[in-house]
Order: C-alpha cells, then structure tokens, then sequence
C-alpha cells in the first residue's frame, strides 16, 4: 500500500439522490419525508431562465422551513454554472440566508480545477463573513468531454470535495453521442457506450476519497432499465444514483444496498480471516476458497455499508 493517502474528508450515505426542481416547492416536503438518503434542489437545468430568481427564493424558504436532517436527509443545491450570471446569487443567497441548514452545493458541468476553486473561494468568504459554524461541503458534475479529460485533477481541486455524479445527459451531447435517452444504451454499440467514462471517474474518485455517484435514467416509467442501469454502477463500485422521480428512490436504495446473504459472507470471512492470524497464518480457506488480506478489504467495505444503512435506519 502507498503511504500516499487520500482520506474521505466525510462519509455520507448516498444510495439515492433524488433530484427536486426549485420550481416545485409542492414537491419539498414529499421529498423530505421520502426514502431518500439525499435530496438536491435543483436550480439549474430544471428551472426556465424567467424562473431562476423565485426558484431561489424558493429553495431558501425550504431550506429553513423543513427539518431535513432531522428527517435523515443529506441535503444539497445544485447551483447554476459559473458560465452563467445566475451562479454567484445562487451561491451567496443561498449560503447567508440558510447555510447553516445546508449540507452541501452541487456545481454542475465542471471543466477544470478552477471551476471548485471559484466556488470553494465564494463559500470560503461568505462563511467567515457571518460565521457559519460547520463547513459546507461541495460536490460536481463530470459531465462534458472537458470534465473527463481532467477528472483526476478536477479531484484533487478542493478540501471540500466530497463527491462527483456522473451526468449522463450532457455528457452525450458534449461527446455527439447518438442517443436521445438520458442513461439509456444504444443498442448499435456492442454493450454499455457509457462503460468508459462512469469507469475512468470511478477511479479518480476511489484514488482521491470521493464518493462516485451514477447519474439520472429518464425514463422513469421504465424501472426495469433504471435498475439495469443502477446494477452495472454498483458493480463497478457507484455508491449510489439520481432518481429523478420518486418511484425510483427505493429502486436505488435496492441495488445499493449489499444484500443480507452478502453481509453474511463478509462477516464469515472476516471471521475466518481472524481465526487463521490468531493461528499465525496470513490466508485462510472458506467453502474451499483462498481468502487473505484482499478479502479482508472487500468483506469490510460490505460490512461498512451495511452499518451506514442500519444506522440511517436506526435513525
């Protein structure tokens, strides 16, 4: 193991985001008393140009008036771009009218390190400015070909980073992909055309202590495709994925919940993995299989998984 290091700066539960537009305050209070384990108010792609002010103002009332981590919410604003004149009001009305209840700010279409960098400066300033007693913690959109030329870097560009979402929509367009559904594959190419790019941001993010989240699957009424979908992602190692609609908010906490049986395992080799080095051994056989300490590594990531669950459960 290198002793270069890079630690989670925190751990959240991020099985499903569930995406909510600043437009629709009817649907805040549904969001916050749903199953999620995230939920980001959205001012950017989901709100018309003529609506960015009242959507904000929006978002501040409903960041003040519901208890969202008090209901086990994670909770998050998506901002508009820093291409945009919309994005220092979102951030400094937001963050002096109601930091103090949010957990974290999503900026969307990341390019480079600068991108974070101009963000985390403006929370950095506002934060001093009236005291705010936590640290609010940042996370991006890959989205264009820009973002995923520099997604290792990207990474390393704040001590705020806590997560980066695949965005799979203007993604395809930044590439000139040829598909008109969000998530879903086209079946001239010979399996999953998104494969690469949800695998290279996997990497950087795994290598730099953030959470890799799979983005949204438009068709919501087709949840066989968004399950699919999801499971493809967690088998590369996704913590979690969007709903962009509350019938797939359970779909998500599913496939990213270890199932029970693979908790058992992984509690059996641990077990048998302590037994074989309290016996000086350094691997161990379990159902006529070799495990060692990669096992181990594997088996406590599943472990660690399902206490996050059971204790949001809890909760």
């Amino acid at each position: 193991m290198s002793h270069t290091r890079h630690r989670p700066p925190r751990q959240r539960l991020q099985r499903s985001e569930l995406a909510v537009p600043g437009t629709s305050p009817g649907m805040f209070e549904k969001a916050a008393a749903s199953g999620a384990d995230c939920v980001f108010l959205d001012l950017e792609d989901a709100v018309p140009p003529g609506d960015k002010e009242t959507a904000r103002s929006n978002v501040i009332e409903a960041l003040g008036d519901i208890e969202w981590r008090g209901l086990g919410k994670t909770i998050s604003v998506r901002i508009n771009g820093i291409d945009t004149h919309y994005m220092y009001r979102d951030v400094v009305d937001v963050v002096e009218q109601a930091g103090r209840r949010l957990d974290t700010i999503m900026i969307p279409k990341v390019g480079v390190p600068a991108d974070v960098y101009m963000v985390d400066a403006l929370l950095t300033q506002i934060e001093s400015a009236i005291g705010l007693a936590h640290r609010i913690g940042i996370e991006i959109l890959i989205e264009t070909t820009l973002g995923m030329a520099n997604v290792e870097a990207i990474a390393t560009s704040s001590d705020r980073l806590e997560a980066m979402h695949f965005g799979v929509a203007d993604y395809a367009a930044s590439c000139g992909s040829r598909t008109t559904s969000i998530g879903g594959l086209n079946p001239d190419y010979p399996g999953d055309q998104w494969h690469a790019a949800l695998s290279r941001m996997l990497v950087a993010c795994r290598a730099y202590g953030l959470r890799p989240i799979d983005g949204p699957f438009g068709d919501f009424k087709d949840p066989d495709g968004f399950m699919l979908g999801a499971r493809r992602a967690a088998a590369l190692g996704y913590e979690g994925k969007w709903a962009i609609h509350p019938s797939q908010v359970d779909l998500a906490n599913e496939v990213f919940s270890p199932p029970a049986e693979e908790v058992e395992r992984a509690r059996m080799i641990l077990a048998a993995l302590a037994e074989a080095e309290a016996e000086g051994r350094g691997a161990a056989q379990l159902d006529g299989r070799m495990i060692d300490a990669a096992s181990a590594r594997m088996a406590d990531n599943v472990v660690a998984a399902a206490a996050a669950i059971a204790a949001r459960d809890t909760d």
